[in-house]
């Protein structure tokens, strides 16, 4: 499998950490990249940002069209958006795209996985099936793929891992209720997982934005240096 192309926005000096980050539903790497001087990271942060594209692919709900999309989506009910192979492909591209940052010297503790909408249901598919340890999955404005197998395909590898998950609480794309059932569903399973809601659509807002960089901060940058 050929690695996923991605928009590359490189560390100042030598990169000791990474994040990747996945954009949502018709979107592309270029889509998040200007969000990483907003973060107002540290000069010296030594922290690379890979922003993955990902492939085309016709989707359904949008008379079959073309576009960058994670997993195809045939219904707009949750129970069933997400087409479970194309999670399940698309996890396992992401996967690769992980596997070669470690092989390039970046360890995987120092790796934080970020995802919006359809790039956030990917992340959540890896967090519990990785078989190695992140330094934090960040899952925006999101939901779960196939939640009732958690519990069958789930290793407690990044049981710890602390997990942010976040959403709008307007949001007319992916209902805050799905956001919420994500986040029960990892919490009861026993990940580490906090909740923030802000008053916005599907989207970011600056206080998110804040949010982000704190999370970042706390999970690569205490780390990296100590």
């Amino acid at each position: 499998m050929a690695l996923l192309p991605f928009v590359d926005v490189k560390a100042q000096g030598e990169p000791r950490a990474a994040v990747v980050w996945l954009h949502g539903l018709g979107d592309s790497g270029h889509g998040f990249a200007p969000i990483v001087p907003e973060l107002r990271l540290p000069a010296d942060a030594g922290v690379r940002f890979l922003f993955p594209h990902a492939p085309e692919r016709p989707v359904t709900v949008n008379g079959g069209m073309r576009m960058r999309a994670w997993y195809d989506i045939k219904t707009m009910d949750l129970t069933n958006r997400a087409d479970e192979t194309g999670v399940r492909e698309s996890a396992a591209a992401v996967q690769q795209l992980l596997d070669k940052l470690i092989s390039d010297g970046i360890s995987s503790e120092r790796i934080i996985l970020a995802g919006f909408s359809q790039g956030g249901v990917i992340a959540l598919h890896l967090l519990p099936r990785l078989p190695y340890k992140l330094a934090g999955v960040m899952a925006l404005s999101t939901y779960m793929c196939a939640p009732d197998k958690l519990k069958d395909e789930s290793n407690t590898v990044n049981k710890a891992t602390p997990v942010l998950v976040a959403h709008g609480s307007q949001d007319p794309v992916v209902p805050m209720a799905a956001g919420q059932q994500a986040f029960h569903t990892l919490k009861n399973a026993g990940f580490n997982v906090s909740w923030h809601d802000y008053r916005m659509q599907h989207s970011v807002c600056a206080q998110e934005v804040a949010d982000i960089s704190s999370f970042i901060q706390r999970r690569l940058l205490t780390q990296v240096t100590n």
